[in-house]
């Protein structure tokens, strides 16, 4: 009988530590590489994920490398948050999307949009808190997220969005340039910016999709950036601010473009803390 109870005992015990080992992994933290968060005509979309240590849900980031939408991966140009985000307890997914010339706007902010659904559909497997979804981007991807989440308003849009040195407004950084760069043109599929483009060019302006109920924006930009006109922040808070939204413009002084051409300079680095302490502030 003594040994029928010990024998019962063990096979209780036994019978639980699946269940243990299942959830030790699940609490545990994951670097993720290459998951497929859509497919469009053939074409794979991937990311790349940090998930935290423990329970969950966790503040989240999705992110939105840069290169002119003509280059750029993953990995490049954006990958300077993933340290600073993952050491403030964020899950964050790092994403590639169509890129042009191939694809021509709006596959992009499509993908965008795409990877958005993705992290919200899959928030129970990933940790994630899908009323605190941040979109950061920068340069190409700076614009890409001001687009996005300028449309994304309501209880399905994103909490909050970061952009760094994007573009805002195409007509009057087209004005500014001398001349478009060849990459604007490669974007839209158009040979020149003039009276039959523009249109083009004003559907593509997150600037235009502002309203009182846009989420909030941190825009953070170079003062001395020499390829997005830094006129481009100033202008978007401020049309921000004045259809009743929220934003915050951080200026890097002396700045170029580039958070690859700011990390060797210490004068330039305390943006990292300024742009987790935002988000702390405005996903809590």
């Amino acid at each position: 009988m003594k040994n029928h109870r010990i024998l019962s005992r063990v096979v209780r015990v036994l019978g639980v530590l699946p269940i243990i080992v299942v959830l030790s992994l699940h609490a545990r933290a994951a670097e993720l590489k290459d998951v497929v968060y859509a497919a469009v005509n053939g074409v794979r979309l991937t990311l790349d994920a940090h998930v935290p240590d423990g329970a969950g849900p966790f503040p989240t980031a999705i992110l939105v490398h840069g290169g002119g939408w003509v280059a750029g991966d993953k990995q490049e140009y954006i990958n300077y948050l993933f340290r600073p985000l993952t050491d403030a307890g964020f899950a964050w997914f790092s994403i590639n999307y169509r890129l042009a010339p191939q694809y021509r706007f709006p596959a992009a902010a499509d993908d965008v949009e795409q990877a958005v659904r993705y992290v919200r559909a899959n928030a129970a497997k990933y940790k994630v808190n899908p009323r605190r979804i941040a979109l950061i981007g920068e340069s190409a991807g700076g614009h890409l997220v001001s687009y996005v989440g300028a449309r994304s308003q309501g209880p399905s849009g994103v909490a909050a969005v970061v952009s760094l040195y994007g573009i805002h407004d195409f007509i009057t950084a087209c004005q500014a340039w001398k001349p478009v760069p060849t990459e604007v043109l490669q974007l839209f599929g158009i040979s020149a910016v003039d009276a039959t483009t523009a249109s083009v060019l004003v559907k593509a302006s997150p600037v235009v999709y502002i309203t009182r109920e846009s989420p909030p924006f941190l825009l953070m930009h170079g003062s001395k950036d020499e390829d997005v006109p830094y006129g481009q922040s100033v202008e978007m808070c401020d049309q921000m601010k004045q259809a009743g939204a929220r934003c915050e413009l951080i200026t890097i002084d002396g700045a170029p473009h580039g958070m690859d051409h700011w990390e060797p300079h210490p004068e330039f680095l305390w943006y990292k803390k300024a742009l987790v302490d935002w988000l702390q502030k405005t996903l809590k």
